[in-house]
């Protein structure tokens, strides 16, 4: 899923390229979807399938490729502007103009935009390391790199469990 309204930046960015919908890959355009409003495990309703947030997506070479220019992977992911990942939980018809309605949000409150920015600039937010491994719709890809993070900086993502190595008093 990447934001309808991401398009606007990047024509600003890239004033020479044309950006017809669906230039990034993306499956599904939406609008009011931003990265920093939606959280990880979020489920929608999109036409009559349900579907679940579950990562942000992250560019690789083939956004480059597509673009013609190698600096585009790096803009992408230094914009913030990623769109996500969404897991179908239930099947059903999607048609161009169906409404996006969040139909339940996940209580940790971890956005799209937390997970991103543990990735590219915040990697040593001890809290949000912590609050990121407790959400059950993250993919156990990201977990293992948060679980990592968590590791190398000497926490553990559950106060209640020992860190390796360490005992409890």
């Amino acid at each position: 899923m990447y934001p309808a309204e991401h398009y606007e930046y990047w024509r600003r960015e890239l004033p020479e390229m044309t950006l017809p919908w669906g230039m990034f890959g993306e499956n599904l355009t939406a609008e009011w979807l931003r990265e920093d409003a939606i959280n990880i495990g979020d489920r929608c309703r999109v036409g009559s399938a349900e579907v679940i947030v579950t990562e942000p997506r992250l560019p690789c070479y083939k956004l480059g490729v597509k673009f013609g220019r190698q600096d585009i992977v790096e803009r992408f992911l230094a914009s913030g502007r990623t769109g996500f990942c969404l897991a179908v939980v239930r099947e059903g018809l999607v048609e161009a103009g169906d409404a996006v309605e969040l139909i339940e949000r996940d209580p940790h409150g971890v956005t799209v935009a937390d997970i991103t920015r543990l990735y590219a600039h915040d990697k040593t937010n001890r809290n949000l390391l912590a609050r990121a491994v407790q959400v059950p719709a993250l993919p156990d890809r990201w977990r293992a790199y948060v679980h990592d993070r968590i590791e190398k900086l000497g926490a553990t993502a559950d106060p209640g469990r020992p860190s390796p190595g360490r005992g409890r008093a």
